[in-house]
C-alpha cells in the first residue's frame, strides 16, 4: 500500500517536472483555457508512461517547489471529463491528501494517470488544440507530437522505485492513527476501523437527529495506510454505515420551501477495501430533484433576480432582501432544477457580494450549491 503523502514527497524531491510528473499551483477547470491545459497534461504524462502511473501533484509553488496546498476538491466526475475529450482516455484518479502544517480545509491534490498502453488524443477541439492532437511530454512540457508518435516505456523502473519508496510501515500508520485522533475533539467521536486486516480508516464528525434520523457533519475520514482524506463541511449532513468490506457515506441536502425542507440523498461513497491489498472508491449520484408549483418557483425566481440587480447597480437591499440574501444559493438552485437554467449564472453574479459578507455562512452555501450544480450537469 503506497502512503500518499511519502509519494508526493518523493515525487517533490524531482525538483524539476520530468515526462511522469508535473506540478501545479492550481487547477482551474472552470475556464476553457484552464480546462484544456489540463486535458493536454494528462493526454501527454498518458502518451509518455504507457507501462507505469505518471502523477500532477496539486498545490505546489513551482520555482520555490514549496508546498502552498488547495481547496478541498469534490469532483468524482473529473473522470468524466477527460472521457469527454480524449480517445484512449486513461483512467485518472484525484486524491486529497492532507499534510502537517497547512491549515484544515487546505490539502494537496494528487492526480494519478494510470498506464493506458494506447495512444491518447484529443476526441474534439478543445481551446486552441485542434481535435485529433496527439501530445507527449519532452521533459518538463508537454508538445504536440508533429508527426507520428510511438508509446516508448523510459519511466517504468524510475517510477517504480518512487513507489516503492513510499511502502507504509507500522510507524506511520500508528502515528497516522494519533495524530487523527489529538486532531479531533471528543465531541466529534473520532473512531477507526481495520478492514480486511491491512486498512487503518479513521473518521470523526458531528452527530445529530432530525426526523428520526441519524447525520453526521463536519466530518473528516482518513485512509491512515494512504493518507488520503474525505471532508464534508459543516453545512454537510451525511449518514455513515460500514460493513466488513466497505464504508459507506451518503451525503443529503435539505431543499423545501417555507421552512418545508426535506432531506434528499445526493451522492452515496462507497469505500470497498479488497483482499487483495487494493482499495477502490466508487461514487454513485442519487439526487431526484424536488418539483413545485410553476407560478411559486417563478416569483421566487424574479425575486432573486430582483436583488442581484440592485447588488449590482449597488442600490441598498431593504431589511427583507438583506434576509432574502441568505437563501438566495438554494433559492436559486430549486429555480435552476425548476427549469430556470440562467439562474447559475444568475447566482455567480451575486459571488463578490456574498463572499464579503461577515457572516461566512451564506459564501459556505454558494460554494455548495456551485457544488451541486455541477455534479448535476454531468448528469
Amino acid at each position: 500500500m503506497i502512503n500518499k503523502r511519502l509519494l508526493i514527497k518523493n515525487l517533490l524531491s524531482h525538483n524539476d517536472e520530468n515526462s511522469f510528473y508535473d506540478k501545479k499551483e492550481r487547477l482551474l477547470l472552470d475556464s476553457k483555457e484552464g480546462k484544456a491545459k489540463f486535458i493536454k497534461h494528462i493526454c501527454a504524462l498518458s502518451n509518455s508512461n504507457p507501462e507505469n502511473n505518471s502523477y500532477i501533484v496539486i498545490g505546489i509553488e513551482d520555482e520555490a517547489n514549496i508546498i502552498v496546498g488547495v481547496d478541498f476538491f469534490d469532483d468524482s466526475k473529473i473522470q468524466n471529463l477527460v472521457n469527454a475529450y480524449l480517445y484512449n482516455p486513461p483512467k485518472i484518479e484525484y486524491e486529497n491528501v492532507p499534510f502537517p502544517g497547512l491549515p484544515r480545509y487546505k490539502v494537496v491534490g494528487l492526480v494519478t494517470i494510470y498506464p493506458n498502453n494506447n495512444i491518447s488524443s484529443l476526441a474534439k477541439n478543445a481551446w486552441k488544440y485542434r481535435k485529433g492532437t496527439v501530445f507527449f511530454r519532452q521533459g518538463s512540457n508537454s508538445m504536440i507530437a508533429e508527426n507520428s508518435f510511438d508509446l516508448v516505456n523510459t519511466n517504468k523502473h524510475i517510477v517504480e522505485a518512487i513507489e516503492k519508496n513510499a511502502k507504509n510501515n507500522i510507524q506511520l500508520t500508528l502515528d497516522g492513527v494519533f495524530d487523527f485522533f489529538n486532531n479531533h475533539k471528543d465531541e466529534y467521536n473520532p473512531q477507526y476501523k481495520v478492514f480486511t486486516e491491512q486498512f487503518v480508516l479513521c473518521w470523526a464528525g458531528k452527530k445529530s437527529g432530525r426526523n428520526g434520523q441519524e447525520f453526521y457533519s463536519r466530518v473528516d475520514i482518513e485512509l491512515i495506510n494512504e493518507q488520503v482524506q474525505l471532508f464534508y463541511s459543516s453545512l454537510d449532513e451525511v449518514q455513515i454505515k460500514y460493513n466488513e468490506h466497505s464504508f459507506i457515506v451518503t451525503e443529503f441536502i435539505l431543499l423545501g420551501l417555507e421552512k418545508k425542507e426535506i432531506h434528499y440523498p445526493l451522492e452515496k461513497t462507497i469505500i470497498h477495501f479488497k483482499e487483495n491489498g487494493k482499495l477502490e472508491i466508487i461514487k454513485e449520484f442519487l439526487f431526484e430533484p424536488p418539483k413545485y408549483d410553476p407560478v411559486i418557483i417563478e416569483h421566487i425566481y424574479e425575486n432573486c433576480n430582483t436583488i442581484v440587480n440592485h447588488l449590482e447597480k449597488n442600490i441598498p437591499l431593504s431589511v427583507t432582501e438583506h434576509e432574502d440574501v441568505y437563501r438566495l444559493p438554494y433559492n436559486y438552485l430549486i429555480c435552476y432544477l425548476n427549469g430556470f437554467l440562467d439562474a447559475k449564472e444568475q447566482l455567480e453574479k451575486a459571488k463578490e457580494y456574498i463572499k464579503n459578507l461577515p457572516d461566512k455562512t451564506t459564501y459556505i452555501k454558494y460554494k455548495d450549491v456551485i457544488r451541486v450544480l455541477r455534479k448535476v450537469k454531468y448528469h
